[in-house]
């Protein structure tokens, strides 16, 4: 820019940088400046946390906010939570309070006389969910207009966390429909901190629109981290003896280790991978504490627990006077400001780098390294496991995590999905139940236009219409229209119709009258469950209402959570892990009990040749394949092997452990012409068709919210070309020869 941006900004916003003693405005900041000053252009911010990427999109658009007051509101911001949209509501409001801009936030927590308010006179910023924008393009179609006539910026936090999902994909439909309305185009800024390419996320932002995407190629200042990776054997709390369950025991360095390392920081967050995980870690560490004779400081942050716990969970973490301990899954991996946080501790392996990087940027603020601690555990061994077990595949994982950011910077690329056929069903009802009558025509036009919908073609969208019209969920008027149908309108008038993610029938949780949270399957009365890292007893169980009344008691609970592994492990994330197995290295961020179960897992990798083959005898007429393929042509591997190879190899039993591994028996056929035979699929023409069935169709229909219906035939072609990738798998098996 021609001069200093600072002295363009509204003169409210110069004062709040000198009330808060900044001595200059950052690097993304001057340049978001420039973009939204001197451009027409979308902007994508992807610079590291804690790197003023909030502030650098709002005070250029609220300094044009202030010098041309818009007539309705003015900016939307869509955020991917409620808690990080009500953190954003209090930093913009303290930003905004002298400048009489409003700001409002909308979702199922705000008040209805809040959101009246609002709609009484619609000005400032907003900011929202999808899930509750949504229900505004629903239900106040006919005041979009009003709301957002004079609409100048969209705003878009955590744009990765949409990137990939179709709750992104729902948010894309939205921003169209409501541009269908407006007959305009707002600018759109998004804001992200773990973006590998760049010009995915640029395509994304700008879907549907035709301006372009300016991304300030910022340096960053190097982040300083400190990482290290324990492990450890734990006894296998299902297993038995004389007919008993083995007691726990909490004295396990397992426990002590993660106990010790979280009480050596002032603040810890430990992240979990499910809300099982969390919850019994916290459990154990109130146990260790109160055994020790240690106060209580242990909190619990996820999805089910209820919203006063969460808030309190947060206040602690905020609190610089007083040690605090949180046990979270993605609920604080966003970025709601929790104060200086000095350590997180990993509970076995975030499944992605993006992840990882989320995480590792809870720490480290305000100058301090970024800090994080894998603790890894693993049942200990009865010296009767096959091969493949015996490899410890959570702390390669993370080896391969680690190691792919410290030496590449490289982050998972975001995989497009080509046929979402539920959220077109969505997208077409919520269209319907917005406009009301829509000619055939009229309706395709509407809905094949949406940018998630470019692959769809128009007979695929008849036969999903002729479907609906016969499940009477679209009807079919005298005038030839489609309206919502019979069936339909109970599902698109229940509020839980704005989410496109799959529902969670869970039974509220309360003690006394106050709600603790929610689970999805209650015990019988009588026995015990764990909730907010505390133990409860059922005392009744309320089915109708699905209410849970509980008291809370001391003890002790067995908690079992699964290794649930997602559809977006990338390839090169399982080749890393690979050249961890086979190579000499020492990475230096391994302790003793890491390192030595490395060095073991080293051994047998180069006893059993994996460095030179993929394919190994486990005895008798069972092999195992070693892939390392990511997830999507594993699966496609996977199935070859059951449609295409079973006949000539007489496989059975094939079994596996996604995305690591593959067993089964051959009848006939040693190692090497397995492998010949798998190398073979090279040479024959695969479509991803041949690769399903109709008996797929039970493990289909609950990916997705409303798959349930979608006729069988787009199922299984959805299926076939979005969860299977045949070409990299064929891609990958060149290495093979």
């Amino acid at each position: 820019m021609s001069e200093n941006p600072f002295y363009k900004l509204a003169p409210f916003i110069q004062e709040y940088i000198y009330a808060h003693e900044w001595a200059e405005l950052r690097a993304v900041q001057v340049e978001a400046c420039r973009v939204i000053f001197e451009t027409d252009e979308h902007l994508l911010l992807a610079t590291g946390t804690a790197s003023g990427k909030t502030e650098a999109a709002f005070l250029p658009v609220l300094t044009l906010l202030h010098n041309d007051p818009p007539a309705t509101i003015g900016v939307l911001y869509i955020g991917p939570t409620k808690a990080l949209i009500n953190d954003q509501f209090i930093r913009l409001n303290d930003l905004l309070q002298e400048a009489h801009i409003p700001v409002w936030h909308w979702h199922g927590d705000v008040s209805q006389s809040e959101k009246n308010r609002l709609m009484k006179d619609p000005k400032g910023v907003l900011q929202i969910t999808p899930e509750s924008m949504e229900s505004l393009l629903i239900n106040k179609s006919t005041q979009l207009v009003q709301m957002f006539g004079n609409l100048r910026f969209i705003v878009i936090d955590e744009v990765h966390v949409f990137m990939g999902s179709d709750r992104g994909r729902q948010v894309l439909c939205q921003l169209q429909r409501l541009a269908h309305f407006l007959r305009a185009q707002p600018r759109r800024i998004g804001l992200s901190a773990t973006l590998g390419d760049y010009s995915q996320a640029e395509n994304w932002l700008k879907a549907g629109t035709e301006r372009n995407v300016v991304t300030p190629q910022v340096q960053a200042k190097q982040q300083t981290m400190r990482l290290a990776a324990e492990h450890f054997y734990v006894p296998n709390p299902m297993r038995k003896k004389a007919g008993q369950e083995e007691p726990l025991d909490f004295n396990h360095p397992y426990y002590t280790y993660v106990f010790d390392k979280s009480r050596e920081r002032k603040k810890c967050l430990i992240f979990g991978n499910t809300r099982d995980e969390t919850e019994w870690i916290i459990a154990t560490m109130r146990q260790i504490a109160e055994t020790r004779g240690f106060p209580d400081i242990y909190h619990v942050h996820h999805g089910s627990i209820a919203t006063p716990l969460r808030e309190s969970a947060e206040d602690s973490m905020r609190d610089p006077d007083k040690p605090a301990v949180t046990a979270a899954t993605v609920t604080l991996e966003l970025g709601i400001d929790i104060g200086q946080l000095d350590r997180v501790i990993q509970l076995g392996t975030p499944h992605t780098v993006s992840s990882f990087l989320q995480r590792l940027g809870r720490s480290g603020r305000r100058g301090q390294p970024s800090e994080m601690w894998f603790v890894h555990q693993e049942e200990e061994q009865t010296g009767k496991e096959l091969l493949p077990q015996q490899i410890p595949w959570g702390l390669l994982h993370c080896i391969a995590i680690i190691q792919l950011y410290l030496e590449e910077r490289w982050i998972e690329p975001i995989r497009p999905v080509k046929y979402p056929f539920s959220l077109l069903y969505h997208q077409t009802m919520s269209t319907l139940a917005s406009l009301g009558e829509l000619s055939p025509a009229a309706l395709a036009q509407r809905a094949l236009t949406l940018p998630p919908f470019d692959q769809v073609s128009e007979d695929d969208y008849r036969a999903l219409l002729q479907h609906l019209i016969k499940i009477q969920h679209v009807q079919q008027t005298d005038e030839r229209g489609f309206i919502v149908g019979l069936a339909g309108e109970p599902i698109v008038r229940n509020f839980r119709f704005y989410a496109v993610f799959p529902d969670s029938d869970e039974y509220s949780v309360k003690h006394e009258s106050r709600e603790v949270g929610s689970i999805s399957m209650p015990p019988p009365v009588g026995e015990r469950f764990a909730l907010a890292g505390r133990t409860w007893e059922v005392l009744e169980i309320d089915q109708k209402r699905r209410i849970v009344y509980a008291k809370r008691i001391r003890g002790k609970i067995h908690i079992f959570w699964s290794n649930d592994i997602p559809l977006n492990i990338h390839t090169k994330i399982l080749q890393r892990m690979r050249r961890a197995l086979c190579e000499d290295v020492e990475y230096a961020y391994l302790q003793a009990g890491a390192r030595a179960r490395l060095q073991e897992a080293r051994w047998l990798a180069r006893r059993a040749g994996l460095d030179k083959q993929n394919v190994v005898a486990l005895g008798g007429n069972t092999f195992c394949l070693f892939p390392w393929m990511g997830t999507l042509p594993f699966i496609a591997l996977f199935r070859c092997l059951r449609f295409v190879c079973s006949a000539s190899l007489s496989i059975t039993e094939l079994d596996g452990f996604l995305p690591y591994f593959i067993t089964f028996k051959a009848n006939k056929g040693a190692v090497e012409e397995i492998r010949r035979e798998v190398v073979s699929l090279l040479a024959k023409p695969i479509q991803p068709e041949e690769l399903v069935t109709p008996t797929d169709l039970p493990k289909i229909i609950p990916l997705e919210k409303y798959n349930q219906f979608i006729p069988d035939n787009l199922l299984l072609k959805g299926f076939a070309h979005d969860h299977l990738d045949v070409a990299e798998m064929k891609h990958l098996l060149l290495d093979w020869r």
